[in-house]
């Protein structure tokens, strides 16, 4: 696996990635040379011929991502996927003919784009069918052992068997064990694994270790170049999350991340003040019409003010526009919003799903109460109940909420504990990574995520 803005990502999706972007721009290039023939060269030497066409690889390079083709894990069928990808030509033709009406220079000229468009179709169909074959090559597939039996070794087992897009196969683990499971026992199976199905790495999964993990023989397998790692780092990697269960507290003091520095919380706190300012100067327009959509569906105040918790544990008021009837929890008291929730009102659900209601948060942002990228802060009567039900839930507030976060692009709206115990584990994976890089990859998610109104209720 890669390292990229303090997030891993499989090899596999960073040579898809890479072979999809050199097929663009190589199809573009050759639609250049078929219509210009000899005169190429001037074309993309001295009018700007290869920027345009930059401009075109990284434009479908995003429309890729918008219809989840590097995240093939929210495909159902292979079906969908090449639907989805001969959508991409598409799309790509519909917004070259919008540029080619108004600003025809910033296309390359004649009928160079639409032969590009015909290689690219081909070759894009073709490269995935190849890709497939690719990706079956022991080059890119990791082979590891799972040394544990308990629960949580069996539920890394089935994870990591239902997603083969992670390029991960399990050579054998400690439960196909015949026998009883002894330090010994434990001790002979793994080294006979490694010996006979090359395996790359292995990930300790054991609850309990005093006396029970064959050190000896990992130390031996580590200096031989087998990669040992704990279950809990292995699947942060793999999820982008980190599991609360069998979570040790040492682990959290003494392993790497959870370092907030002087220079990086500044640098965060500048960024959140500029994006702030900028989204309240574009979307002051909307503000009176917005009010007036809201007045004119139910009774009740434009704007709401509630209590939530913020950065060491401090309660403040969030200032939201109002998506519920005035009087939503007159009788059952504060409740998590449920699918078709009869409290929210039309316009409020309109809102909702477009994430206009938390515009008025952008000034919270700038008081310093919140961040623009964070968990997403609580409420008082909630952070109580939940700090009981979950381990480690007040580790989210070592750092300020935000308008945005991890666990907003990589979950869905949390309504149950359950959905809570989730997003707190990838909020932990957010604030142990913290960096500049992955907060501007979290607001460059979080634009996909509004765009196709995911995750809103």
């Amino acid at each position: 696996m890669i390292r990229l803005f303090n997030v891993y990502y499989p090899i596999r999706t960073l040579v898809l990635l890479i072979g999809e972007a050199l097929i663009i721009w190589t199809s573009f290039l050759l639609g250049t040379v078929f219509e210009f023939r000899q005169d190429s060269y001037l074309v993309l030497n001295f009018e700007g011929g290869y920027y345009k066409i930059f401009a075109v690889t990284a434009l479908v390079l995003l429309c890729s991502h918008w219809l989840d083709l590097y995240d093939t894990a929210r495909l159902n069928t292979k079906g969908e996927l090449y639907f989805r990808l001969l959508m991409v030509p598409g799309v790509l033709a519909f917004l070259l003919a919008g540029v080619a009406y108004i600003r025809p220079e910033y296309l390359l000229g004649r009928n160079s784009a639409t032969i590009g468009l015909l290689i690219l179709t081909v070759a894009l169909i073709g490269w995935r069918l190849g890709f497939t074959w690719l990706v079956q090559l022991p080059i890119l597939v990791e082979r590891v052992y799972v040394l544990g039996t308990g629960e949580r070794a069996q539920r890394l087992v089935q994870g990591l068997r239902q997603n083969p897009e992670a390029g991960v196969e399990i050579a054998n683990w400690t439960g196909k064990m015949e026998g009883a499971v002894t330090r010994e026992s434990m001790a002979a199976h793994l080294m006979e694994a490694v010996q006979r199905q090359k395996v790359h790495r292995v990930i300790v999964a054991t609850p309990d270790r005093r006396g029970t993990i064959p050190m000896p023989e990992l130390l031996q397998l580590r200096m031989q170049g087998v990669k040992i790692e704990d279950a809990t780092t292995y699947l942060e990697k793999m999820s982008g999350k980190i599991e609360v269960e069998n979570l040790y507290p040492s682990w959290l003091v003494f392993g790497e991340g959870f370092r907030l520095g002087s220079t990086l919380l500044l640098t965060r706190r500048i960024l959140s003040v500029i994006i702030s300012l900028l989204g309240l100067i574009f979307a002051l327009p909307l503000f009176p019409l917005i009010a007036l959509a809201i007045r004119l569906d139910s009774k009740g105040p434009v704007f709401y003010t509630q209590a939530r918790v913020g950065k060491a544990g401090r309660v403040f008021k969030v200032v939201k526009f109002r998506t519920m009837r005035q009087d939503a929890e007159a009788a059952n008291g504060p409740q998590w919003a449920d699918d078709n929730d009869p409290r929210i009102t039309r316009i409020g659900r309109f809102l909702r799903s477009s994430r206009l209601d938390e515009i008025p948060q952008l000034w919270c942002v700038l008081k310093g109460e919140m961040a623009f990228v964070g968990p997403r802060p609580e409420r008082p009567e909630f952070v109580e109940w939940l700090s009981k039900e979950i381990p480690f839930y007040g580790v989210r507030h070592m750092v300020r909420p935000g308008l945005t976060g991890w666990a907003q692009v990589k979950y869905k709206y949390g309504s149950t504990v359950e959905d809570a115990r989730e997003k707190l584990q990838y909020d932990l994976f957010y604030i142990k990574n913290a960096s500049i890089g992955l907060d501007l990859l979290i607001v460059f998610q979080t634009v996909k995520t509004v765009l196709l109104r995911r995750g809103a209720q």
